[in-house]
């Protein structure tokens, strides 16, 4: 039977059902990365970004099609992990906006808004590269606009949109050399059929059985560069450059204003003018507006006086009140000293939590009493600079925070930030201006992604490895403008050769480089150069095709599985081949990864 328009309630069920397609799928897609090495993660990141949308549509069920696109849209977009989950948030965010403010889709409709999407898209990422998920998503549209010209049902378009998606898959090793090499298709590209797939069993009730590329096993895409690890000197975070006492709005409050609990006689919410009332007494103001749903966040000097003022909207539920001076006291007391969960709760609670406070007009009228605006230089001391890197391991997140770096996120290839986890650690700091250091190649986007989303001062530095990062670190000079430190720390982090070793998971051939699985690989930025049973054999391998053209100095970052005595071995064999190259070791405690290496 027919269905000639979808609306709310026929999308929900496509997202959640293409949702769980995925996550049963995960792990195959994981096993689509081209390197065979053993964090890949496409399907994870997918997966997690979808969830969080499912998440999110749950939450906010609509019959409209239009807000039920739009709560899957934020959700997806706050969820969003690495550059597959970065792109599929944008394909669901451009569909949103394209069947904005309707209740149900035709064919048409639908088509259009599957190409919006594809066009926003293309333009978030910086460099497309075709035989990707980009080029699956837009040959699904561009196939889907025609369709929708010939037939008046949703199922019917859905299962040419699948077909072709899956068409479109088959051929992206045509259009990329190392899928073909590897003899598989895109990770991200399967994703993206695996929940369309899940739409046309939603719509139809048909069970798509296409078949899929098996992978030899799995792998992500991007070995990260190594720069350089000169022991940091230590440095004070942009918390512990304030005094406990400037933090004048010192109630950290948060807090949801649900409409539908509400009076019926509740007011009309004019969203401009409540953030100008919250200004009176506060900063650091966050104000999301649904339909349903009020979140506020906002640092005040009169918690009370701000549930006062948000009562007349609706019933107040969620609320969280902590007082940043306390927070900021037992930091200070305890700094050198703290676990990570420890800051990560005191960057929360007396960081900066949002944009630029929106000052008020001279005069705004609340329950008939006047609202005075609050100058700006009567806002409590800002640090002129913050940074936030993405690290994995303690010697690494230690070295990290020993040089500037305030918020340390966990991360790396596998288990990527979201775009919400980086936001949160921007609006954590009490600075002018902040340096994101994604450290991954597959964490750039979602980087870039939370900065706009931020609406803060943010610069993100491209550093595409934890060594780029370090070499940022040691070219940033807080005397500098923000302009020249971008230029310094990017040109730093591309002066430095990366190096991994790592165990294969399974076999390849690459580069004409047999590869097999259980043996250690050694990957100069992204090139396999070595593969070998020895441990030692594959670093000294990798250490030979790295300083062919020379370098002044190595760094080796230990990993959390490397044994002391290969450390003292591969030392001593460097020290007798490089004797001129300076050599420093640390700690990196990094998982998978035995040895982390860079040349200077």
């Amino acid at each position: 039977m027919g269905k000639r328009f979808i609306n709310g309630t026929d999308f929900m069920r496509m997202a959640l059902l293409g949702a769980e397609h995925l996550e049963r799928n995960a792990e195959h897609v994981n096993a689509l990365n081209v390197f065979p090495v053993p964090d890949g993660d496409t399907g994870t990141n997918m997966n997690l970004t979808m969830r969080s949308g499912s998440e999110a549509l749950r939450a906010r069920p609509s019959d409209s099609v239009g807000k039920a696109a739009e709560a899957l849209s934020k959700g997806l977009l706050m969820g969003a992990r690495g550059n597959s989950g970065v792109i599929l948030s944008q394909l669901f965010r451009g569909f949103a906006r394209g069947v904005a403010n309707l209740d149900e889709v035709s064919p048409v409709q639908f088509a259009a808004a599957l190409q919006q999407g594809v066009d926003m898209a293309y333009k978030s990422v910086v460099k497309p590269v075709e035989g990707t998920i980009l080029t699956v998503a837009r040959e699904a549209a561009k196939h889907a606009v025609t369709i929708a010209r010939r037939t008046d049902d949703v199922p019917q378009l859905m299962q040419e949109v699948h077909a072709k998606a899956h068409e479109a898959l088959q051929r992206t090793p045509d259009m990329l050399p190392v899928l073909k090499q590897v003899g598989v298709v895109d990770s991200g590209g399967q994703g993206l059929v695996f929940i369309y797939e899940g739409f046309v069993e939603s719509l139809s009730g048909i069970h798509v059985e296409l078949p899929v590329k098996e992978a030899p096993a799995s792998a992500p895409a991007a070995a990260p560069k190594r720069a350089v690890s000169r022991q940091p000197q230590a440095g004070a975070t942009a918390q512990s450059r304030l005094e406990t006492e400037s933090i004048e709005f010192l109630y950290d409050m948060e807090f949801f204003i649900n409409r539908q609990l509400g009076s019926i006689n509740a007011m009309k919410f004019d969203e401009s003018w409540f953030r100008r009332a919250l200004a009176k007494d506060g900063d650091s103001i966050i104000v999301i507006a649904d339909d349903d749903i009020i979140k506020v966040h906002v640092h005040s000097r009169k918690p009370g006086d701000v549930l006062n003022l948000s009562l007349p909207y609706g019933e107040l539920t969620d609320i969280r009140i902590l007082n940043m001076r306390e927070q900021h006291r037992d930091l200070l007391e305890h700094e050198g000293n703290v676990t990570e969960e420890q800051t990560d709760e005191a960057n929360r609670a007396f960081g900066h939590d949002g944009a630029m406070p929106e000052w008020a007009a001279p005069e705004v009228l609340t329950g008939g009493a006047p609202v005075q605006g609050v100058p700006p230089e009567e806002v409590h001391e800002f640090a002129p600079f913050g940074i936030i890197a993405v690290a994995m391991g303690q010697g690494i997140s230690d070295i990290f925070s020993g040089n500037n770096v305030d918020v340390v996120l966990s991360g790396g290839q596998t288990m990527n930030p979201s775009t919400e986890d980086f936001v949160q650690a921007i609006h954590s700091l009490s600075a002018e201006h902040i340096y994101l250091l994604p450290n991954n190649s597959n964490i750039i986007l979602t980087a870039q992604q939370a900065a706009e989303l931020s609406e803060r001062n943010v610069t993100v530095i491209p550093t595409k490895t934890i060594p780029q990062g370090m070499a940022a670190l040691l070219a940033f000079n807080e005397d500098e403008s923000a302009e020249r430190n971008a230029e310094r720390m990017t040109r730093a982090a591309g002066d430095v050769q990366s190096g991994q070793v790592t165990l294969a998971v399974r076999d390849t051939v690459m580069d004409g480089l047999t590869i097999r699985e259980g043996h250690y690989i050694g990957i100069r930025e992204k090139e396999i150069v070595s593969s070998s049973e020895d441990l030692q054999e594959s670093c000294r391998g990798l250490i030979t095709r790295m300083m062919e053209d020379g370098g002044e100095l190595i760094t080796l970052l230990t990993g959390q599985d490397a044994a002391e005595q290969d450390t003292n071995r591969l030392v001593s064999w460097i020290e007798a081949e490089y004797p001129d190259a300076e050599l420093e070791v640390h700690p990196g405690g990094q998982p998978l990864y035995p040895y982390l290496i860079a040349v200077e």
